[in-house]
């Protein structure tokens, strides 16, 4: 059986400023509407009357001492996820970097909840009334101050300790980080595998067309699909764009006895020059309607 023995007593430091888990896990108890019964369990964690407290598997004993002479039994668990609830949550967690290496690095990642969302379940309690727990003590109320001192005893040992959650949820420290280096790794595998799979596809495209190339020459400028409407556009040509224009002045002969041959001529090119443009406008534009 899985027994950890855990502080026995609050130490000097107060629990205020401390890491956002033990400040949720305070808020938790704080929300508690009976005060008082809070004020005295907290002087029991302070003036050492938990006598034991350990974990035994996946609940909390401990053993409180109140006004009689032997010390009160308390024990204290939450409902645990199942094997195929602790699978997605440890899938959820590998896929994410910084989770992973948040929690090797012993800090409780801040949006955990994120990965146990999955499973419709959570990792902190939501209220006080989803902690179990029992006390051998004759107060009906619970908890009662010797619960509620075990409570703050936990908040202590949340400070060193963030896996206790994940111990009461059924997953304990060491399983945790093995399950999920383990999770890490195959997703590894699987990445190198893809990128592997990419790289002698792409090889193969290259080889095929290289080889088309080298041995089918007559392909280089064929193109026989239909083109886009959208990635066709057809506009006229403008008087800078023409032939004539852009071959510039010609050196053609001249005759005194016709002054206007060379004019008239170079008119009549411009003229023919764009009536063809116009029919080539009107051919293209069939072709792509």
């Amino acid at each position: 059986m899985n027994k950890t023995e855990i502080t026995t007593a609050l130490t000097s430091k107060e629990l205020g400023n401390q890491a956002w888990w033990v400040e949720q896990w305070m808020e938790l108890i704080n929300s508690y509407r009976y005060k008082k019964r809070l004020e005295r369990a907290w002087a029991y964690a302070r003036k050492g009357n938990v006598t034991s407290i350990s974990f035994e598997g996946r609940r909390v004993h401990a053993r409180v001492q109140g006004t009689e002479k032997k010390p009160y039994k308390v024990k204290l668990w939450l409902d645990v996820l199942d094997n195929e609830d602790w699978e997605y949550v440890i899938d959820a967690l590998a896929k994410k970097a910084k989770w992973s290496a948040q929690l090797l690095a012993g800090v409780m990642p801040k949006d955990i909840e994120n990965a146990f969302a999955t499973t419709g379940k959570r990792l902190f309690p939501f209220n006080l009334q989803e902690i179990k727990s029992e006390c051998s003590c004759p107060d009906q109320a619970n908890p009662c101050k010797h619960i509620s001192a075990i409570y703050f005893l936990m908040g202590e040992q949340f400070r060193e300790n963030p896996f206790i959650l994940f111990q009461l949820r059924g997953k304990d420290r060491n399983t945790l980080l093995s399950d999920l280096l383990k999770k890490r790794l195959l997703i590894s595998q699987e990445k190198k595998q893809v990128a592997c799979n990419s790289e002698n596809t792409q090889s193969r495209r290259n080889y095929t067309y290289k080889n088309n190339i080298i041995n089918f020459p007559d392909l280089w400028w064929k193109y026989k699909n239909a083109l886009d409407a959208e990635l066709v556009v057809i506009t006229p040509s403008t008087e800078k764009t023409t032939g004539p224009s852009i071959a510039g002045e010609l050196p053609l002969a001249t005759n005194p006895q016709f002054p206007e041959s060379q004019n008239n001529f170079i008119q009549e090119l411009l003229s023919y020059s764009q009536i063809q443009a116009e029919k080539a406008m009107l051919s293209a534009m069939a072709i792509n309607t």
